[in-house]
């Protein structure tokens, strides 16, 4: 398994509460390709008993993770997208953090061909639906057609709130943590809309549109995804004609 050095910090705001216990945090992911082309992405906080859960974990400053400490212990790290993962390694090297991902979803760098060979990492649980999670009140669904494995995180609570990664997103805007040329690329390729599916998702995971017609039987009236803002209430019917137009 090849190793590699963790990713720095990237620019990223405060921790805010949206549910009691439920926090997210909006950060950047960066490439460069002599100039910086950033966009924004979330991680979502998970709190039980003292305990932290983070979803589509985003490494934060040594001030943000300061202020992430104060919550609570870092315990647990959950993977639901399969084109997010890079900063996994750092929770679980800093905090001992238990790693969590679904099962097939590779750690490799994105520019190899994703084969285990190819991994500079392993998460310590791989997980279907019939796993049980850390998080109570909280199940896995997951796209059975998808041919990059990828999940939501739906929980049991506030009338039913999905954590999202690829699939579901909300970028109504261009929002701070954009580079010019990453508002750019991204308004072309179509992913600044609110209640959107994620086009490079629906372009390289391939999932069926029965597959994707599932999400309308879950119960649930917010979406936390890990792309845009927050929906809170009215979710369901906000995505569905963007699913409905799948066919």
């Amino acid at each position: 398994m090849k190793k590699r050095e963790h990713p720095k910090a990237t620019p990223h705001g405060s921790l805010r509460e949206v549910f009691d216990d439920v926090f997210v945090v909006t950060g950047s992911f960066e490439m460069r390709f002599g100039v910086p082309i950033r966009f924004s992405r979330n991680m979502v906080v998970l709190r039980q008993d003292g305990a932290l859960t983070l979803v589509h974990s985003v490494r934060l400053d040594e001030a943000g993770l300061a202020a992430l400490e104060e919550l609570g212990k870092v315990e647990h790290v959950i993977r639901l997208a399969g084109f997010h993962g890079m900063d996994d390694p750092f929770y679980a090297e800093r905090y001992g953090a238990k790693v969590w991902c679904l099962k097939g979803q590779l750690y490799t760098s994105g520019l190899e061909p994703p084969k285990a060979e190819n991994a500079y990492y392993r998460a310590d649980v791989e997980m279907d639906e019939s796993t049980e999670l850390p998080v109570r009140g909280a199940k896995l669904f997951t796209f059975r057609s998808a041919k990059v494995p990828e999940g939501i995180l739906v929980l049991e609570r506030e009338g039913g709130i999905l954590i999202t990664g690829d699939s579901l997103q909300n970028w109504p805007r261009v929002d701070e943590y954009f580079s010019f040329l990453g508002g750019l690329m991204m308004r072309m390729m179509g992913f600044i809309k609110p209640h959107n599916l994620g086009p490079g998702w629906l372009r390289a995971a391939k999932p069926a549109a029965a597959d994707v017609r599932r999400i309308l039987d879950l119960d649930f009236q917010h979406v936390l995804p890990v792309h845009g803002e927050p929906v809170i209430g009215g979710a369901k019917e906000a995505y569905r004609p963007a699913i409905e137009r799948l066919g």
